[in-house]
């Protein structure tokens, strides 16, 4: 390897050019991992960029690439709720996780609330990020039109609202795994299966639902009578489970649409002397590795690998980045967890 003499300075690319023995332009199609260098040219300014503990300059590699190494995730939740939910700290985590695999950058962008979303356009407008990230469940939420006017790559975690039409998502099968929930439940020989709801203007507290009517045949009198919303928290569900103990108070069996509200019905389950499993079976959804197995007792619940979502998430969005194509829906299968609670 060619070398010069250090100085204290920070290293340029030209010295790491020179270092390596390499033209400036070898050495600037190896460090932006341009295809078209020789293996010894790439083995030669790698060694020489450790050597000199170079680092580029990100704003000038960006004019040159046009990218940012930056990705959004944009979650259309209030602050208290993404760091108070363990989902959502589960989806963060493995975006995080994901992208750094990608020495790729995530921006965080939490709690858009009235007004804020004009300011979110135009920071995914601005060039600040090469994608985005979306989680927009709510019914109301202008996200998803937004995401039409804009010229960059984006996949929603999820179904938002509306029309899917130029919109890429990826979501779990939130309609089999309510109909697997209360299939189970049935199969246990239960014979009067409640179900405790997430909040009605969210696609996945629908689909849940949707699953246990078609596992119990439900009509409206049964649907109004033996349901329950629970606004996916743990007091909602153990608010929701009260009032169906006071309605329906035969009941044997309950899927609730995720392990927070589970966890909240087998408290109210707890405090009216009601046995789990042996008076009162009950599954959750979710199988949230912080709630599930550390219930009481704990909890059979409905798997959706998150992290395996946002993985597919990232890999189709790093395509649509690329200029390639891909599926414009997917849905990830989930699975049944028994443990003691059902």
């Amino acid at each position: 390897m060619a070398g010069r003499p250090l100085t204290g300075a920070r290293p340029t690319l030209e010295d790491v050019a020179a270092v390596a023995g390499v033209s400036r332009a070898t050495a600037s199609r190896v460090l932006n991992s341009s295809p078209r260098v020789s293996p010894e040219a790439h083995e030669a300014v790698t060694a020489a960029a450790q050597q000199l503990g170079y680092q580029p300059n990100q704003a000038a590699r960006t004019l040159v690439t046009r990218r940012t190494g930056a990705i959004a995730m944009v979650v259309s939740e209030p602050q208290a709720k993404v760091f108070n939910d363990p989902h959502f700290g589960t989806l963060v985590r493995a975006a995080a996780s994901e992208l750094a695999l990608i020495d790729t950058q995530l921006v965080l962008m939490l709690g858009l609330g009235e007004g804020s979303h004009g300011r979110a356009e135009r920071f995914l407008r601005g060039g600040h990020v090469d994608g985005a990230l979306l989680f927009a469940p709510h019914q109301d939420d202008p996200l998803p039109t937004t995401v039409r006017k804009l010229h960059l790559p984006c996949v929603f975690g999820g179904r938002p609202w509306g029309s899917l039409r130029g919109l890429y998502t990826v979501d779990s099968d939130n309609e089999g795994g309510g109909y697997l929930a209360t299939e189970h439940l049935l199969h246990m020989g239960r014979k009067t299966v409640v179900s405790v709801t997430g909040p009605d203007d969210e696609l996945s507290s629908r689909d849940r639902l949707a699953g246990w009517i078609r596992a119990t045949n439900a009509g409206d009198a049964e649907l109004t009578h033996l349901t329950e919303s629970g606004d996916y928290t743990r007091e909602g569900g153990y608010h929701a489970m009260n009032l169906l103990l006071h309605r329906v108070p035969k009941l044997d069996g309950v899927f609730a649409a995720n392990d927070l509200m589970a966890v909240g019905c087998l408290q109210a389950l707890r405090e009216a002397n009601r046995r789990v499993p042996d008076d009162v079976a009950v599954v959750g959804f979710d199988d949230n590795s912080m709630i599930a197995p550390h219930a009481d007792p704990p909890l059979t619940t409905v798997r959706q690998d998150l992290g395996d979502q946002v993985r597919k998430m990232i890999a189709n969005l790093t395509v649509l980045i690329d200029g390639g194509s891909v599926r414009k829906r997917e849905i990830l299968p989930v699975q049944l967890v028994r443990r003691e609670s059902a």
